[in-house]
């Protein structure tokens, strides 16, 4: 099955900018695919595109067979995304994030524990769940991140800048 399938996507900026143009990719399930490329390659924009913050200009993107132009909401579901920058709440604790980001997609509160869990102990942040997010190292963070971004068990994880940082 793919995963992922973008055609002919490409993103021209108000200022005529061409970020990308007709780009063409299949990710099947259960593939690892990295995008490389110098920086203003655009990565961050087809990332972007493809969780639904920046919009096309054109082409097509289905992420396991849900249209991105008629189903949006459905393909947010399908993708878990650790952005480029670090993006937590610092005056958080690990626990209440994982949390928080489980019921945005609408997880009941024991499932939401019982991912948090699976998720924090699978990234080695289980002992520091109580600890404030500001008090955490630069590695540690990155990696609440990626607990936070597979804490509703997507079928699709995308990480932006996936080693920067992390321990």
């Amino acid at each position: 099955m793919e995963a992922l399938s973008l055609k002919g996507l490409a993103k021209v900026y108000p200022n005529g900018v061409e970020a990308l143009k007709g780009i063409d990719l299949t990710v099947r399930e259960g593939e690892f695919y990295a995008l490389l490329g110098p920086n203003g390659a655009g990565k961050t924009t087809a990332i972007g595109i493809i969780t639904t913050l920046v919009n096309k200009t054109a082409g097509k993107v289905h992420v396991y067979g849900h249209d991105l132009d008629t189903n949006p909401a459905a393909v947010k579901r399908c993708i878990g995304v650790t952005p480029q920058e670090v993006n937590l709440n610092m005056f958080e604790r690990p626990m209440p994030t994982m949390m928080h980001q489980a019921g945005y997609f609408g997880l009941t509160p024991r499932q939401a524990r019982r991912n948090a869990e699976k998720c924090l102990r699978a990234v080695r942040l289980w002992d520091e769940r109580n600890m404030l997010t500001r008090t955490l190292s630069g590695g540690m963070k990155r990696r609440l991140m990626i607990a936070r971004a597979m804490v509703h068990e997507p079928k699709l994880l995308i990480l932006d800048e996936p080693t920067a940082g992390v321990d």
